[in-house]
C-alpha cells in the first residue's frame, strides 16, 4: 500500500515541533472530532505528517511520521483515538498560511476547505510542494 500524506495542526504553546524533536516521540491525542478521528484511524506506520503550528505562527514547521497507528486515546473512555508520531525534520524554513493559500496548487489543501479540523490528508503533490516552497528563500 501506498504511503499516505497527513497534516496536523498543533498551538507551538501547546506543543511546538521543538519540543517533538526533543521528546523524539509523542503520542497525538485529544483530538474530538468524528472526521479528524476517522483521519487518525487512516493513518498507517511510516505515513508522512506535515506539522503545522496553528493559532501563533500559522506556518507548517516540519515534517513527522507516524510511529504507531490508531489506538484508543488513553484521555478518553469514549471512542476516540490516538496515534505517536516521531519527528523526521524540520523543513529548510517554515511555509505560512498566506503562502500557502497564495499557491496555485497549495492554495486548495484539506487545511482550507476543512479548516476547523486538526488532523487532514494532503496528496503527494501537495505534499512535495510544501517541501520544494519551504527551501525557497
Amino acid at each position: 500500500m501506498a504511503r499516505r500524506y497527513w497534516l496536523t495542526k498543533s498551538e507551538p504553546n501547546k506543543y511546538a515541533f521543538d519540543r517533538l524533536v526533543a521528546d523524539g516521540r509523542t503520542t497525538w491525542d485529544g483530538v474530538r472530532n468524528f472526521e479528524a478521528r476517522n483521519n487518525l484511524r487512516a493513518m498507517k506506520k511510516g505515513d508522512l505528517v506535515l506539522y503545522y503550528h496553528s493559532n501563533e505562527g500559522k506556518a507548517v514547521v516540519g515534517v513527522a511520521r507516524v510511529a504507531r497507528e490508531a489506538y484508543p486515546d488513553p484521555t478518553s473512555e469514549d471512542d476516540w483515538s490516538a496515534v505517536d508520531i516521531e519527528p523526521v525534520r524540520a523543513l529548510a524554513r517554515p511555509v505560512s498560511l498566506d503562502e500557502l493559500r497564495s499557491h496555485p496548487v497549495l492554495g486548495k489543501m484539506m487545511i482550507f476547505r476543512r479548516p476547523r479540523l486538526s488532523v487532514v490528508p494532503v496528496t503527494p503533490e501537495e505534499y512535495e510542494l510544501v517541501l520544494a516552497v519551504s527551501k525557497k528563500p
